[in-house]
């Protein structure tokens, strides 16, 4: 009974949050600011810090399958709160189909990032390294080598220069706007009355949890790995990849081609005061 007591205590305050007004319209700007500044905290924090470590748990574990972490927790919810509400497996499915559309996106996206890098790119051999040759400042003279694509390149141990947008900062931007716009939902939700189990309650906390470990790596890769401008390139498609999807096509309204807002058909009244 105490533990179920803080849940819900946990669950009602975070809901809230989420739900507000002023956070749906404010996060991304938020977010926009983090991906601005954040290299700058990079003249504060220490280079010998665990974070500074690109063999860390959290990149090894959670960044390089980010998208699945959040398929996998705000499907979870989305199925599950859709599901409890209408009892209907097409409603649920066609929520469910915001995250295939944003998952093929994501997939688009970065074989059209890796064609852009590829076209524009080159491969370069440091010769200083591997030939004992004079340096410049320090670093080895680079020769061209033409005809290589990246993953040849970076596979035997040259460098490729190039065109590039930060995957990461790409994934994890989005990834935070999609847990913010699909979890918002939950605080009209509780407000209206509707039936929340302990379960709904859980998994809405794993969301909001990962949502700020999403926020947490974006930080840390701003502080201790900045890159301009590729990471203010990645932040800017993930935010106009939301704007598109959230505040521009979902908008038209639930259809066959349109699954609709994050909440649509689920919070009609009825007589009792609760969601139908």
């Amino acid at each position: 009974m105490f533990l179920n007591t803080i849940l819900v205590v946990l669950t009602d305050l975070a809901a809230g949050l989420m739900g507000s007004a002023n956070f749906r319209r404010h996060f991304h700007l938020l977010l926009s600011c983090l991906i601005v500044f954040g290299p700058a905290l990079s003249m504060w924090v220490s280079q010998h810090s665990i974070f500074a470590k690109r063999t860390h748990f959290l990149y090894r574990a959670f960044l390089r399958s980010g998208w699945g972490w959040t398929c996998i927790f705000v499907g979870s919810f989305v199925f599950l709160l859709s599901f409890s509400v209408r009892r209907s497996l097409i409603l649920s499915l066609r929520h469910l189909s915001r995250l295939v559309v944003a998952g093929v996106l994501w997939v688009g996206f970065r074989k059209l990032l890796d064609v852009l890098e590829n076209a524009t790119g080159s491969c370069y051999e440091p010769l200083g390294a591997v030939d004992g040759q004079p340096t410049v400042d320090g670093q080895p003279f680079l020769l061209l080598r033409e005809g290589a694509s990246k993953q040849l390149c970076v596979g035997n141990g040259m460098l490729w220069r190039g065109y590039e947008v930060s995957e990461d900062i790409f994934l994890l931007c989005l990834c935070c706007l999609l847990v913010a716009e699909e979890t918002a939902v939950f605080g009209p939700y509780l407000t209206l009355g509707g039936p929340s189990s302990a379960p709904l309650r859980l998994l809405f906390l794993f969301c909001v949890t990962l949502l700020g470990l999403w926020m947490f790596l974006l930080l840390c890769l701003l502080a201790y790995f900045p890159a301009f401008p590729t990471q203010i390139l990645g932040g800017a498609l993930g935010c106009l990849s939301w704007r598109g999807l959230y505040q521009g096509w979902y908008r038209l309204g639930p259809s066959w081609y349109c699954p609709g807002r994050p909440g649509v058909g689920l919070f009609t009244k009825k007589e009792g005061g609760k969601p139908e």
